[in-house]
This record gives structure tokens, sequence and C-alpha cells, in this order.
């Protein structure tokens, strides 16, 4: 059974962009240069997908620690004159209260049924360049719109790659109807029943565990966790999922990406182009 859905095969490398070898050198000041943080490596990762939104363009707007970064920097050229006649469509009512806090004009599908360019960022990336999304709970939308991109670029720090989807062991999301939700539950976990490590629970508010998360959509979360990883072909678990009537979406973005920007920890960064089946590395 195809475990993922590009080929693996590297093509090309080739020279890092000038405006990111700029942020490393920034970071780094001169002398010793304290180890750059978490939320650094986001910061230089968005700054550089940003480096590709243009004046006139329809920008998909991520949610998440990461993708704020993209706001703010996108926010900060507009109100510079730098990029003029943008469109936002917010993956979030989140990311649409900060988009609106630093001056980006917001729309949305209806108005602005192709995007430019989505920018967001990821839980996990695989090495296939499939992608687990939507822990922070908007993957309905963030796969609406992203789905509908042209071109989607996922942004993350390299703690975010893993060899297999599942693989961090952290949650696999699956959003459902609140109707009946134990019911899908059980649907889910007869799906994987079987799987050595396998468990999956509704996502609560924190700190309380009566209380279910809700998504914007005024749905619930199912938390899929694999000690292992997902294995088997994932168009065909995808699919599976889907088919389970109460489920809405997956967090599992199969084939979506066509750039990710990789920010490491000394502060250099990989970008990875999709050329069809084909990946591109640019170092």
């Amino acid at each position: 059974m195809r475990s993922a859905v590009c080929s693996p095969s590297i093509d090309l490398v080739v020279p890092f962009p000038r405006r990111l070898v700029a942020e490393k050198l920034s970071a780094a000041a001169t002398g010793s240069p304290a180890p750059l943080s978490q939320e650094d490596l986001k910061r230089i990762a968005a700054h550089r997908a940003v480096d590709l939104v243009e004046s006139g363009m329809v920008i998909g707007l991520g949610t998440g620690s990461t993708a704020a970064h993209a706001l703010d920097r996108l926010g900060d050229l507009i109100r510079r004159g730098v990029l003029r006649d943008i469109v936002g469509i917010p993956t979030s009512k989140k990311t649409e209260a900060h988009a609106r806090a630093v001056g980006i004009p917001l729309s949305d599908l209806d108005a602005h049924p192709f995007v430019d360019l989505a920018i967001d960022g990821a839980d996990e990336v695989d090495p296939y360049l499939n992608l687990v999304k939507g822990r922070g709970g908007s993957l309905l939308r963030e796969k609406m719109i992203e789905g509908a991109s042209r071109r989607f670029v996922v942004i993350v720090d390299e703690t975010k790659m893993v060899n297999v989807l599942g693989g961090s062991g952290l949650a696999v999301p699956v959003e459902v109807i609140p109707f009946c939700w134990k019911f899908t539950l059980g649907k889910l976990r007869q799906l994987f029943v079987g799987i050595p490590g396998f468990d999956l629970k509704l996502r609560t508010d924190n700190g309380d565990e009566k209380t279910p998360s809700v998504t914007d959509n005024s749905n619930y979360v199912v938390d899929l966790y694999f000690e292992n990883g997902i294995s088997g072909d994932l168009v065909e678990i995808s699919d599976a999922i889907l088919k389970i009537v109460g489920v809405v979406e997956h967090g599992m973005f199969l084939g979506m990406a066509t750039s990710v920007i990789i920010a490491g920890k000394e502060g250099g960064v990989t970008v990875i182009e999709r050329r069809g089946d084909r990946r591109i590395v640019a170092a």
C-alpha cells in the first residue's frame, strides 16, 4: 500500500535568497549571538513567506502562532505602502480579529473564490509535504481556503518536521458535529481498532474536562493519537474517516502544500518546493 502522496525525490539545490540571509545575520548580530528562540524561528519563516506577496493579491491568512507573525509583517508592509490593494481571507475568527487590528483589508471565499497565495503554519510536515494541521481547531476553514489557493506556502520551524504524520505523538484532529458525538467517536475508534498505540478522545476546554472545545463552526473536535505515527495509505485513511457520518473534516492536508519554509535553529532557512510529484530544495 502507498504510504505517502508525493515522490520523495530531491532534484536541485539552489542559493539562499538574499533577504533570508539578511534576516539570519540580523538575528546573529555580532560577537557571540544568543540562541534563537522558537518564536524567532517562526518569525524568520513567516517573513520569508510574506516576501512572496505582491500588490493586488488575494491572500489566505492562516491561524496559529507562526501565521501570526505573517499577519504582523503583512500589516506593516500595507501600512507603509509597500503593498497595495491586498485582500485577506481569514481562516478563523481569531485571525480575522488580528488581521483587522493590523490593518489588513478582509473578504471571504464567496466574494473571492480564487486565492492567489495562502500562508499558514502546520503542526507536522512529513518528507512528502503532507501536513497535520488544526490543533488550534481551525482545520475546516483552513482546508477550505488553502484548498482554493493557487499557491499554499507552509511556514514552520524545524521541530515540526516528522518522518510520518502523527509521528510527534500529538493530536491528529477530526472535526465532528456535536449531535451524538459519542457515536461518531465510536466509529472512529472502530476504524483504527487493532492499531498498536492508538487512542482518541474528545477535545475539551483547558482546565475543564467536562466542557467540549467548540470550533468557529460550532462543532466539536476528536483528537486521534498514534504512538508510532499513521501507517498505511494516507489517501485511503483520509477517505475512510470522511465517510463516517458525523465527521465534518480531518486535519490531514494531503498533497496541498506547494512550498514549505523551514527555519532551522541557527537561523538558516530551507525552502522545499513541490513541482508535480517532485521536490526542489533551496537551502
